[in-house]
């Protein structure tokens, strides 16, 4: 993958850098101080640098849990925070955030709304200490499948108990989010109406309110397409399904939809964002495999920071 990745090129332009997911086969949430020193080395001698991390905060933890379940959440987070910092330190992480989630399903969620969130903002808040403490943000991506972050109202409302600002807040995906707009896991907050066709108008005013009640938000921003359905894995809740890049079923604009997540209401781009990342990794190992892959979707990111982006 890093290979295909500083392999991209789009008329001279190449990825600057990659996140990283801390679980294994690609990074064990385990490694050692000096398995990071030779990941970094690694990835630097590809010309690359290290954005965003993920902390693996499932299979034995959930943020709205019992006891043990809320405590695995923490120290799940509390080691992708140790990494975080330590390619930080060693001046191959310039910048980013660790992702986080409530790694609690809907389903659970649903049996006590209100107990379950203020345990799963507890949660947030404790790991949020942890991540001020060590100079890091921690990040919630808004998908679908998550209690309690699973519609655009209870994701602010969220936020707004876990108090933290400055320390914890959104990750944008424009897949995930485009499925709170269709209220998809939530069909009291869906915003856009029941016999929407992705009318221009409709569309517009719908991401329009989404952005505003959540771009305050909003410290870091996963580029992606998405063609409007859902897919459910296993243990994993029904949640958005991303599509290539020149996917022709793709609901959205990339270079022209991303503006309303960088640019605030009057249209100034907000310059909140460092870096920005795609993320569509379910995707066959074929077609991950292939080069013209992972250039289509530098083209989509090019177009993206030609439209948006900012110096300074």
């Amino acid at each position: 993958m890093l290979d295909l990745t500083a392999k991209a090129d789009v008329g001279g332009v190449k990825f600057d850098g990659i996140d990283l997911f801390l679980y294994n086969p690609h990074t064990d949430i385990d490694i050692s101080d000096d398995g990071i020193k030779a990941l970094a080395a690694k990835i630097k001698a590809k010309g690359l640098v290290v954005g965003s991390v993920v902390a693996p905060v499932w299979f034995d933890a959930a943020a709205g849990g019992d006891t043990a379940a809320r405590a695995n959440w923490v120290t799940h987070v509390r080691k992708a925070i140790r990494i975080a910092k330590k390619l930080r330190e060693l001046g191959v992480r310039p910048y980013g955030v660790v992702r986080i989630d409530s790694a609690t399903g809907v389903t659970a969620w649903d049996k006590d709304p209100k107990g379950t969130t203020k345990l799963i903002a507890q949660s947030f808040r404790e790991a949020g200490k942890i991540a001020k403490d060590n100079g890091e943000r921690l990040a919630a991506e808004g998908e679908i499948c998550w209690g309690g972050m699973h519609s655009w109202k209870h994701m602010v409302n969220l936020l707004e108990l876990t108090a933290m600002p400055k320390v914890v807040g959104f990750q944008a995906d424009m897949s995930h989010t485009h499925l709170y707009t269709l209220g998809a896991n939530a069909e009291a907050h869906r915003i856009v109406p029941k016999n929407y066709h992705y009318e221009p108008a409709e569309f517009h005013k719908a991401m329009t309110k989404l952005t505003a009640a959540l771009r305050p938000w909003t410290i870091d921003f996963h580029v992606a397409q998405n063609d409007g359905s859902t897919y459910g894995s296993g243990s994993h809740e029904k949640t958005g399904r991303h599509c290539l890049a020149t996917d022709p079923k793709g609901k959205l604009n990339i270079a022209r939809d991303s503006g309303y997540w960088l640019r605030d209401g009057k249209g100034k781009v907000t310059k909140k964002m460092k870096h920005i990342c795609w993320d569509g990794c379910m995707f066959s190992n074929e077609v991950l495999m292939k080069q013209q892959t992972w250039n289509d979707i530098l083209a989509a990111m090019i177009e993206v920071r030609t439209n948006h982006g900012w110096v300074g």
